[in-house]
């Protein structure tokens, strides 16, 4: 009989390693176009992202439009937090959003990777994070 190490979830992980902060990557694909499309769309998301994930947003959320090429032209979004950032970047010529958190606050990935997929109607997606150190 092999044995294995139990695996020890994220939050417990966190707090047993000493982590200074959790940064969560989240790749989107196939997003609803008219969503990643829509500034008040995103921003309404940042807000909402922030109270699930139970960090303070720290000024207003930046949501940019831009890009020469076609292929990488969409919006982009900087939302400070008292614990570190959120940001993201829109592709308008694929539907694919790209979703980064970074907190020092510790908060659960998986209900980020949930609620960002969901709200974006994505129809795969992509995700890791790194405990910081």
């Amino acid at each position: 009989m092999i044995s294995t190490p139990r695996l020890i979830n994220v939050e417990e992980a966190y707090h047993k390693t000493g982590s200074w902060g959790l940064s969560t990557s989240i790749d989107l694909h196939a997003c609803r176009p008219d969503l990643i499309r829509d500034a008040e769309k995103i921003k309404e998301f940042t807000i909402q992202l922030c109270d699930i994930l139970g960090v303070r947003r720290f000024g207003e959320c930046i949501v940019v439009h831009f890009g020469e090429k076609e292929e990488i032209a969409g919006y982009s979004l900087v939302q400070l937090i008292e614990t570190s950032l959120v940001s993201g970047h829109f592709a308008n010529l694929t539907n694919n959003a790209y979703i980064d958190i970074f907190s020092c606050k510790y908060y659960d990935p998986e209900v980020a990777i949930d609620f960002c997929k969901t709200y974006f109607d994505a129809v795969t997606s992509h995700s890791s994070y790194t405990l910081r150190k």
